[in-house]
């Protein structure tokens, strides 16, 4: 991973002041949709732009996908134009202080070939160094729509999964709260419970009590005891919708722990055959 996929709000700041980066909002509550944006209307870091998760993020909802399928390319390329964002500037995104949210916007910069960074500790970090903030909305220059080319390599389909499920070619990790795992609750989707054989990894164990990435030593240590020996490869991350699966991804290509893949349909996706085998309990 390059060495700028993670920066502080120091390291930021300075790429602000040499007008070499984009920073992009991403918050998002899954409750009350709009709110994320209300929120980046009323105070963000200077400069930044909005993302919206349902809208900027994802492509509209079908019968067969989960409730966040991966943008057209076409679609996410006018976007990136549309918030002034061009090869020659990183993009960074954050949202409220987990980058639970902003690391679905680094991983499809990834995919399609693009680098991008968090800002550890997101907006939180941000406000806790003393920074200021500003209001209102972007209003810069939009920019030569890009010609984005994805990398089906980096994701894993339904189809595959399903074919691989008791035979150890792949390992599923499943970024949601225990309890949605084991399928003691449910609050978005219409089944509870997980895919059968997975792991579970809440993606708020990849941070430490300030919000904050763990150590990269202490990342590496916890994923390499979760795979027991397995190839890091062999991994697909998964979770409710796709997008705080990201987030694991991320912790393991920060550990130094490459390869794994994206389920982008997740969970959500899976149960839209009833005839799929769904597991409950931890």
């Amino acid at each position: 991973m390059a060495t700028n996929s993670l920066v502080s709000a120091a390291e930021l700041d300075a790429l602000l002041g040499n007008g070499r980066c984009i920073p992009v909002d991403c918050r998002f509550e899954f409750s009350d949709t709009g709110k994320g944006r209300a929120d980046f209307l009323a105070a963000h870091i200077p400069g930044a732009v909005y993302a919206h998760l349902d809208d900027d993020l994802s492509s509209p909802i079908t019968e067969q996908t989960g409730r966040h399928p991966l943008p057209e390319p076409a679609r996410f390329a006018a976007y990136l134009a549309s918030i002034g964002w061009s090869p020659a500037k990183l993009l960074v995104a954050y949202d409220e202080g987990s980058n639970a949210i902003a690391s679905r916007l680094w991983w499809l910069m990834r995919y399609f070939g693009q680098p991008a960074a968090l800002l550890d500790g997101g907006l939180a970090a941000w406000v806790a160094s003393g920074r200021p903030l500003e209001s209102g909305e972007y209003k810069g220059l939009e920019t030569l729509v890009p010609e984005l080319i994805p990398n089906d390599r980096l994701k894993a389909e339904t189809a595959a999964i399903l074919r691989q499920l008791g035979t150890g070619e792949s390992l599923v990790l499943d970024a949601r709260a225990g309890q949605r795992f084991s399928g003691e609750v449910e609050p978005l989707d219409t089944r509870a419970g997980h895919i059968p054989g997975s792991l579970n990894r809440p993606f708020g164990s990849n941070l430490d009590l300030n919000g904050r990435f763990k150590k990269q030593e202490t990342l590496r240590a916890e994923y390499l005891e979760l795979l027991g020996g397995r190839n890091p490869r062999s991994v697909v991350h998964s979770c409710g919708s796709g997008v705080t699966a990201c987030h694991n991804l991320f912790a393991m290509e920060l550990a130094g722990l490459e390869g794994s893949r994206l389920y982008p349909g997740s969970w959500s996706e899976w149960i839209r055959d009833p005839a799929r085998p769904i597991e409950t309990g931890e």
